[in-house]
């Protein structure tokens, strides 16, 4: 469960797009950035831990929002998230690809994305034991290279490595704190929020894990620490070493990852092809943990009569084979867009599923806050809690807040040099009328009502 959680927030976000936060807003910047939402991350971890906890199911957000919110609400938040990661598989897909060509640059991209999805989709038809063993090793490569990253940066800092003491001189230097103002850390806010999404699969997992109530609390207690040393100390590494001046920290290509030029300055030749091969596992292990989360979740609206039946039938070893081979194509047809005029449906699909992880985590803060004053509200005792969160409501709250602030945020860019980008702003916010489609459209159809607290189902499951 640890892994799980710790696979999905170590990714691309820090092997890459760490190096363009700190050349947009500064060492500094970047930093302040990355922990206000790793805060934000850690109060939604936790509240979903408390119900995860209390409650294990698979494919939990939609199955806790349409029982302490509203059953529509739940609806929507359910086919949002399966969507989201869904067209992530896509993304991964594609990125798989362009990795692959950093070794063989005339293979066929169309071959590396079908063997990609084969493996993925047999990773996940194996069983939940061959899911989490993978994750397992996938996570294990990543945080690997992590605490060799940082130890090597440390010891470059103060000379121990490389000869020369570099100290605080790139920190400091000229606006280096906070280069580019509030609205370039408004922006490494954005970023740092797509870099975690991934950290909820704990709860998506809780449901098929051996003992949740144990494995759950164990797992998010060390969310806060995790993401303090592997982002924030790795962020502060690459501030100290590189000036954030440097162009390259803007690219995105693997040979300028910032962890790339580290390595290199340490003497480290192979640094590139390495830092590609850990990239590599990084986007096959995105590709499986959402391969994983969009089928349970699929699963779980078919078990609720919110999809078809058949997504909810089980083979022999208790996959949901259907929704599985679902989720692939779904995946693959997104894919295939790209292939498209200039790939602008595709682009759009992407779009719509960023802003999706948002809602998503929206729904956990919104979920939580409900659950917890109807425990209240029916008369029951907090301290029978199995894992409670701490700082109730302030943690729902601050994280709810957070969320709408970065939703709305998404579209700043677009207001650059006194002209308005109308495609971007599309683009950015189409996911938006999306959801509420989804939501208004189920609760025009059925008539639901947000729930009363005394309404609330708190029985806990019996899967």
């Amino acid at each position: 469960m640890t892994m799980i959680s710790l696979g999905g927030s170590i990714g691309t976000g820090l092997f890459l797009a760490s190096g363009g936060a700190i050349h947009d807003a500064g060492p500094g910047g970047a930093l302040l950035g990355y922990a206000i939402i790793g805060i934000m991350v850690y109060f939604l971890v936790t509240s979903l831990g408390e119900m995860a906890t209390y409650m294990p199911v698979s494919g939990t957000f939609s199955t806790y929002a349409t029982k302490f919110v509203d059953p529509s609400f739940g609806f929507a938040l359910g086919w949002n998230y399966w969507y989201n990661w869904a067209i992530t598989i896509a993304a991964e897909l594609s990125a798989a690809t362009l990795i692959i060509k950093f070794w063989l640059p005339n293979s066929p991209s169309f071959l590396w994305s079908a063997l990609f999805l084969i493996l993925m989709v047999g990773l996940n038809l194996l069983s939940v034991k061959g899911y989490g063993e993978s994750e397992y090793w996938f996570a294990m490569i990543k945080i690997a290279t992590v605490i060799i990253f940082i130890v090597i940066g440390l010891l470059m800092i103060v000379g121990i490595w490389s000869g020369e003491a570099v100290g605080f001189s790139h920190f400091t230097e000229g606006d280096a704190p906070i280069s580019g103002g509030w609205l370039a850390v408004l922006g490494v806010c954005m970023a740092a929020g797509f870099s975690f999404q991934g950290t909820e699969l704990v709860g998506i997992a809780a449901g098929e894990s051996e003992n949740p109530r144990k494995n759950v609390p164990r797992a998010i207690r060390t969310v806060f620490w995790r993401i303090l040393l592997f982002y924030i100390l790795a962020i502060f590494v690459v501030g100290m070493l590189i000036p954030y001046h440097t162009d390259t920290l803007a690219s995105d290509s693997v040979a300028a990852s910032p962890f790339t030029i580290v390595f290199e300055k340490a003497g480290l030749s192979f640094a590139a092809s390495v830092m590609n091969a850990v990239i590599l596992s990084s986007v096959l292990s995105a590709g499986n943990s959402g391969m994983y989360a969009s089928t349970r979740m699929l699963w779980v609206l078919a078990k609720e009569g919110k999809a078809p039946k058949m997504f909810a039938k089980l083979n022999s070893r208790g996959i949901p084979v259907y929704s599985l081979l679902a989720t692939a194509a779904l995946g693959m047809l997104a894919f295939l867009a790209s292939f498209f005029g200039d790939g602008q449906v595709y682009i759009w699909l992407l779009n719509a599923s960023g802003m999706s992880g948002f809602i998503a985590w929206l729904g956990i803060a919104i979920s939580h806050y409900r659950f917890r004053r109807a425990y209240v509200a029916q008369g029951r005792d907090l301290a029978e809690l199995p894992y409670r969160s701490l700082w109730f409501p302030f943690g729902p709250i601050l994280a709810g807040i957070m969320c709408t602030i970065v939703i709305l945020g998404q579209s700043i860019s677009a207001f650059s040099d006194g002209e308005v980008d109308w495609q971007f702003l599309f683009a950015s916010y189409v996911g938006i009328p999306l959801f509420l489609a989804l939501w208004l459209g189920h609760k025009w159809k059925f008539k639901t009502k947000a729930l009363k607290l005394e309404e609330c189902d708190l029985e806990p499951s019996e899967e």
